[in-house]
């Protein structure tokens, strides 16, 4: 059975419980990495000069703590998979699904014209909505 890594640990400590909840329980039957969750002013400024975020602080579900966001990836990790991070997003809505809980996929931000202007998805993120 997998299990999280200190460094995955470490993460979920900022999550927020439910996905505390969702994460550990998908933990026990496919591997993954929190790669982050809660990001600091500092942080996030970073991610958003670099591209990798569009968003400025406080505006991103990162950015609350406990995290309403967070990034994680089919470990190993192989960027040019994609598939392998649409299986790990589906099976985790199908975790929160049954918890009651919405969430929305970095997946589908192309497809999500009210949520950014231009077609980019980010694979790793996965945020509750509110």
């Amino acid at each position: 059975m997998p299990i999280f890594s200190q460094k995955s640990l470490r993460k979920l400590e900022d999550a927020h419980p439910i996905w505390q909840s969702i994460l550990e329980e998908a933990i026990q039957h496919t591997d993954f990495s929190i790669l982050e969750t809660y990001r600091n002013e500092a942080r996030q400024t970073e991610m958003f000069k670099t591209g990798r975020s569009h968003l400025k602080w406080p505006n991103s579900k990162h950015n609350q703590k406990p995290s309403l966001a967070v990034d994680i990836a089919p470990y190993p990790v192989d960027w040019d998979d994609l598939t392998r991070f649409y299986r790990l997003v589906g099976f985790i809505e199908g975790l929160a699904f049954t918890r009651g809980v919405q969430i929305r996929s970095g997946l589908d931000w192309d497809r999500d014209w009210d949520h950014f202007d231009n077609r980019w998805n980010d694979g790793p993120h996965l945020e509750i909505v509110e």
